[in-house]
């Protein structure tokens, strides 16, 4: 009997080794990892050079508490970090998740209002759907029914208003106005922030708004008074072709917050993280001195390390432009497939974060029931390639899709293995 408390009742394969974007499991089978895990291992698998790092910071300084000390990787890594993403005088809140760092945001955006002498501005805006996260603020951000339902009495709604999710027939900017008739509605002096994931994922794969939208947002947050937060957890360090989604098409939109995970230590390390502006931050350290938050790993020595490392190689090997020019090439087969198999209603997606729309091929409609992305997605396993299924993005409960992210490091011709694996996986489960 395991003593393993499991997800769900499933059985599980036992991974025993990992090597570039294959895993192998005890049974001798191996798996293109078509999704990183959960959008997470950007680098590939069996880094020595990352493994080594960690090593090398652990038996040099393992832990030290936030509240105590700092450390030289610390130091190193956010003023990187910064560089990388284009984001000067920005300050980075280490902690080691996504749900974390996101439970983080809307602590920090609350406790900069409060400091300013607004203390009425509660309210964080999200949209639907929406991840953020599975901590209990950051659920509530969230705007996926499926995974709240159970947990709804222990929120309150009304301090979450959502936004509906954007809409690619609408310019950018008339999308983003929809944000202020909303702020109208609830009463801006009431809002703190407004959050949004850039290119959405889990919740509703790969969907991004129009060119105009972000820079648009930003804009009305500035008229508003209201922080703008972007949740990159999955979209950010490089996985969409930038080094953050948010600038995309607007490069020079700057969000007062930026969220990061996944991506930052690629699955060696515990890490995610704020990026916050030097107006926030100063606000608070002017004001009571300190940020009211922590958690006991925050800023960890030896996931720093990891960060450290895996940034040095996004940036040495070029794995932004990578996930430009593999992302293309994979979108580019997945519309052929689209072509071959009426139940993928369509593609879309920036970089490698790529979405595969899964619907009744006679409506163009998604099916009453979900299970369609499941069984596709028992297939490609099937057929040896690891996908990210999901439902509900329509409302709450239909809508099937699958979201694709290999490694930024897959070559050419695995992305041509992984469209085969995903044909076959198309024919059998669709």
């Amino acid at each position: 009997m395991s003593n393993v408390f499991y997800r769900s009742r499933k059985s599980y394969p036992t991974a025993v080794s990992a090597s570039g974007v294959f895993i192998q499991d005890d049974q001798g089978r191996s798996y293109l990892d078509g999704s990183s895990g959960a959008l997470v291992a950007n680098v590939g698998h069996g880094r020595t050079e990352v493994a080594q790092a960690m090593a090398e910071q652990a038996a040099r300084l393992a832990f030290v508490h936030g509240s105590q000390f700092s450390s030289d990787v610390l130091e190193t890594y956010a003023a990187r970090l910064a560089g990388f993403l284009n984001l000067p005088g920005y300050r980075f809140w280490a902690v080691s998740g996504g749900s974390e760092a996101n439970e983080s945001a809307i602590k920090l955006a609350r406790q900069y209002h409060v400091e300013r002498g607004e203390p009425g501005r509660f309210r964080v805006v999200t949209r639907v759907p929406s991840y953020h996260g599975a901590s209990l603020g950051a659920l509530a951000a969230s705007g996926m029914g499926a995974r709240r339902e159970v947990y709804a009495p222990l929120m309150r709604p009304d301090a979450w208003p959502k936004l509906p999710k954007p809409d690619p027939s609408l310019s950018g900017e008339a999308d983003a106005e929809r944000l202020r008739a909303l702020l109208e509605e609830v009463g801006p002096e009431s809002v703190a922030a407004f959050m949004c994931e850039p290119v959405v994922g889990a919740s509703d794969a790969a969907l991004a708004p129009n060119a105009g939208y972000h820079a648009h947002i930003a804009a009305i947050c500035r008229e508003y008074g209201v922080l703008f937060i972007a949740d990159e957890v999955m979209s950010g360090m490089g996985r969409c072709g930038e080094p953050l989604s948010v600038r995309l098409h607007d490069p020079q939109v700057t969000p007062d917050l930026v969220v990061l995970g996944k991506g930052l230590a690629a699955g060696y390390a515990p890490l995610a993280g704020v990026m916050a502006s030097a107006q926030v931050y100063d606000t608070v350290m002017n004001g009571s001195g300190a940020f009211k938050h922590g958690f006991t790993y925050a800023g960890h020595p030896v996931s720093v390390a990891a960060g450290l490392s895996v940034l040095d190689i996004v940036q040495h090997e070029e794995l932004v432009r990578a996930a430009r020019e593999r992302g293309a090439q994979l979108l580019g087969g997945l519309r052929a497939l689209q072509g071959r198999h009426p139940g993928v209603l369509d593609v879309r997606g920036h970089g490698l974060l790529l979405g595969v729309i899964l619907g009744d091929p006679a409506t163009g409609q998604p099916h009453a029931t979900p299970g369609v992305a499941e069984r596709v997605a028992a297939a490609a396993r099937d057929a040896g390639l690891l996908t990210y299924p999901g439902s509900g993005a329509l409302d709450g409960v239909r809508g099937d899709h699958l979201l694709l992210g290999p490694p930024l490091s897959i070559t050419p011709g695995e992305v041509t293995l992984l469209l085969e694996r995903l044909d076959t996986a198309l024919a059998r489960g669709l």
